[in-house]
């Protein structure tokens, strides 16, 4: 099958010189992008049932700029006025300075980790006597708290933001002979969006453990892997697949 038209289940770069874009020209093909899920901030209302006070908490642990969003968007619904006593763990360097959006950095207590949560734990340690506050999106692995509960951190987590499908009504998808994701949530919403969806012969890729588990959990073919030792981006993957696929072609 020749590879023509691929959807990319992630927003446009933001500059026309890009990966995909030498990837389009080198293999003389084309790539569309699509949103296939969104995020849906949870409300202070909500919140307010769950009995969630941010002032009980004398730190915060960020595993994400959306979380960070999410949190201070909140703390203004609420009219909450975030001290400046508050103590910032964060995933990575990355997402620490992130901060700066929102608060004073050099004036803060922010400490970050190298991208790895069993990192930012040995931080945690430092500070065991804080009362920890873990934003969360509604879809999440266990590993955080049960590894928070492991050491006997004081903490709560707390889901401030939910991943939900895209209104792809307007999108053909059997116009595509490839479909990449980058989430189990892209899964969701292919079939949400195209309950009748079937593979055939179109490539599906996937990025990430866990997007690879949900291709295939949802009956799918996994034809495009990355991360993996020889293709660590998904960009390297999709240049691997198009050049084996016009080498079939011959």
């Amino acid at each position: 099958m020749k590879i023509k038209n691929i959807l990319i289940s992630q927003p446009s770069p933001e500059t026309e010189k890009n990966p995909y874009q030498e990837l389009a020209e080198k293999h003389n093909v084309n790539f569309e992008f699509r949103q296939f899920i969104r995020v849906q901030g949870v409300d202070a209302k909500e919140l307010r049932k769950e009995r969630i006070n941010f002032l009980d908490y004398s730190a915060v642990i960020f595993t994400s700029k959306t979380a960070i969003d999410h949190y201070f968007r909140l703390c203004e619904e609420m009219r909450v006025t975030v001290p400046e006593t508050m103590r910032y763990l964060c995933v990575s360097e990355l997402v620490a300075l992130y901060l700066q959006k929102y608060v004073t950095y050099r004036k803060r207590k922010i400490s970050f980790g190298n991208g790895k949560f069993d990192d930012l734990i040995k931080l945690i340690h430092k500070y065991k006597t804080e009362n920890f506050l873990v934003p969360l999106s509604d879809i999440h692995t266990q590993e955080i708290p049960n590894k928070l509960s492991k050491e006997n951190v004081n903490f709560r987590s707390v889901i401030l933001y939910r991943t939900v499908s895209s209104n792809l009504i307007d999108v053909d998808i059997n116009n595509y002979q490839a479909l990449v994701f980058f989430s189990p949530g892209g899964i969701t919403s292919l079939f949400e969006n195209f309950p009748n969806f079937v593979q055939g012969e179109t490539a599906i890729g996937g990025f990430g453990p866990t997007t690879h588990a949900a291709i295939l959990a949802a009956g799918l073919r996994l034809d495009i892997m990355a991360p993996r030792p020889e293709a660590p981006s998904m960009i390297m993957a999709l240049d691997q697949f198009l050049t084996e696929a016009r080498k079939k072609k011959k």
